[in-house]
């Protein structure tokens, strides 16, 4: 396996940077986005578990009170009765059963003496309770069992002159149900505090009105008295058992129960979050007014935040598939990189051979004008415009003996199989001519040559010439290529017998044709990369336009710069299509 060369180990390397900084803004932009939308989603959520459970903690709260307003107003309406009645102490029983009629909230009342008050009764007080099945009893509840003068609702009203809701309890020898019960003082005319006349409220309709709060399907809700103690609770063992104090010390998070337990004993409303049973637990709680009771609503946070939850796992899952994904797409792109690199290394290796190949196409032929400076007998000039780095044109000439070898050719094809062939061909030429004096001699010699090897199937217009510099005739061989242009009284094609081009048919016998030439005759030699440019319209140049632009005489130099003027100004913005080629002879002997 072939090692990354130093070159490769620095791009990998700037590519795995490049790709640790898009993964880290990937990553952080994915993360932050996920936070806040987390953030939002939270908080929306919570506000609306908030609403829910204000909503419903409200609502209870009226209906609760809607019960204790009933009982206080039965009271209240019902002590200027008693009052009257203080001294007729056998009659303060229908005031309780008159309560009782009147308030099917209440489910017993009682108008109960002051001791000492009544010196015909030490101790008095009738009682009226309603039974299961509906109907009312009454009884006394005056007995040394009962002890009534101790109650907390005998108690409390009088020592605070005011209605008293008393803390929630078994009414074990009067209503024999657990129950709450508001009491009144009574005081005579003299201003004498003589009774307390109360309505007792079973909690059974509590237990049921607070049971049926259902913000979510897994909370719970529950009521605790002024002390704390639970009056109502899923778990029906802590129920007129236990306070939330009691339940505290047994709780992992007891410092957050303490605190809730305090803020709901102060009165107050709001929310803790609390840790029970290894769980979250949300705390919205409110007080009743008036009762000194507090109302709670308990939710468990998997409840409030549980899809959001499950959501943030599976966008979690797909950030992770993303960032994944970005890997894989970074390596795939550095491995294109490094595949992009050496591709661009090896066509810039490939253009440099090619400038290298241009460079000896170009050394290979003559290029340096006027090419005989010593002589005055002859104006020579040429030029080779391949239309990429390589071309498969060729012009040559040399002098022997007093005669001027010289030849255009055209390879078939395009590019470095072309520029092969003419190194070839130019070889042949050079070659033959330095030991053959007949064109046809040379040509048919290079035709051999280059068919015996033509595996290619590639084949070379060429024109070939040799003129005497003393007498002025040429001799000369067309092998299937653009006939000269002749200058002499005017301007015309010179005669060519076409042949085949070289390289496609061995032991062709190629005509030769000669032709005397005066003072001041020339010719001009060309490829068909002239009359066949094209514009961006697709028109030729054609014959024509090369043949106007040479009437007018001009130096050998002259005449390439104002062809190749032309065909640059008639291409215009179109690409070079073939290569361009042309050799002009101006005899002057």
């Amino acid at each position: 396996m072939k090692k990354p060369d130093t070159s490769d180990k620095k791009v990998i390397r700037q590519s795995a940077r490049a790709g640790l900084l898009i993964i880290f803004v990937a990553v952080f932009t994915l993360e932050a986005t996920s936070i806040i939308q987390y953030y939002f989603s939270n908080r929306g959520i919570k506000e609306e578990a908030t609403q829910r459970a204000q909503s419903e903690l409200e609502a209870t709260e009226l209906k609760i009170l809607d019960v204790v307003n009933q009982a206080e107003s039965a009271v209240r309406n019902s002590v200027w009765i008693a009052r009257w009645c203080l001294n007729v102490p056998d009659s303060l029983v229908r005031v309780t059963q008159r309560i009782i009629a009147d308030n099917p909230v209440v489910k017993g009342s009682t108008v109960a003496l002051v001791p000492g008050y009544s010196k015909r009764y030490p101790l008095f007080a009738p009682y009226t309770a309603v039974r299961p099945d509906g109907s009312m009893e009454s009884l006394s509840l005056a007995t040394e069992e009962y002890d009534y003068p101790s109650q907390e609702w005998f108690t409390k009203p009088i020592e605070q002159d005011a209605g008293y809701w008393s803390e929630p309890y078994f009414d074990e020898g009067g209503g024999n149900i657990l129950m709450v019960t508001y009491s009144m003082p009574i005081k005579d005319a003299k201003g004498q505090t003589a009774a307390v006349l109360t309505a007792d409220i079973s909690l059974d309709w509590l237990t049921e009105l607070v049971g049926n709060i259902h913000v979510y399907p897994n909370a719970y809700s529950m009521m605790v008295s002024r002390s704390g103690q639970f009056m109502v609770c899923p778990a029906e063992t802590l129920v007129m058992r236990s306070t939330i104090k009691d339940i505290a010390s047994q709780m992992e998070d007891s410092t957050g129960i303490a605190r809730l337990n305090q803020a709901m004993l102060a009165g107050e409303s709001g929310s803790m979050a609390i840790r029970a049973r290894g769980m979250v637990h949300h705390v919205f709680f409110a007080p009743v007014s008036r009762t000194g009771w507090s109302l709670s609503i308990v939710i468990p946070d998997e409840e409030i935040f549980g899809i959001l939850k499950r959501i943030g796992k599976r966008v979690l899952l797909l950030q992770i598939l993303g960032v994944l994904m970005i890997i894989l797409i970074l390596r795939s792109v550095a491995r294109n990189q490094l595949k992009y690199k050496r591709l661009n290394e090896r066509k810039e290796k490939m253009q440099s051979e090619l400038n290298i190949a241009h460079n000896i196409q170009m050394s290979m032929i003559p290029k340096i004008f006027p090419a005989f400076p010593e002589r005055d007998d002859l104006d020579m000039a040429a030029v080779l415009v391949p239309a990429k780095e390589v071309g498969g044109d060729l012009y040559d000439f040399f002098i022997r003996n007093e005669h001027l070898y010289f030849c255009v050719g055209d390879v078939s094809g395009k590019g470095v199989p072309a520029s092969l062939v003419m190194a070839v061909t130019r070889s042949l030429f050079r070659t033959l001519a330095g030991r053959e004096t007949k064109a046809g001699d040379i040509v048919t010699q290079m035709n051999n040559s280059m068919s015996d090897m033509n595996e290619s199937n590639m084949f070379v217009t060429l024109f070939c010439g040799v003129l005497d510099m003393k007498t002025g005739h040429l001799d000369y061989c067309n092998a299937g290529h653009n006939a000269p242009l002749f200058f002499t009284d005017k301007i015309a094609e010179l005669p060519v017998v076409p042949n085949v081009p070289l390289g496609i048919l061995q032991d062709f016998e190629y005509q030769e044709q000669s032709i005397e030439i005066k003072h001041d005759d020339a010719l001009f030699l060309y490829t068909d990369g002239v009359t066949e440019a094209e514009n961006i319209h697709h028109e030729l140049f054609g014959e024509q336009r090369l043949i106007e632009i040479m009437h007018t005489r001009r130096t050998a130099q002259e005449h390439l710069e104002a062809v190749k003027a032309a065909v640059q100004a008639f291409v215009g913005e179109a690409p070079q299509s073939d290569d361009i080629t042309v050799l002009f002879i101006h005899y002057l002997g």
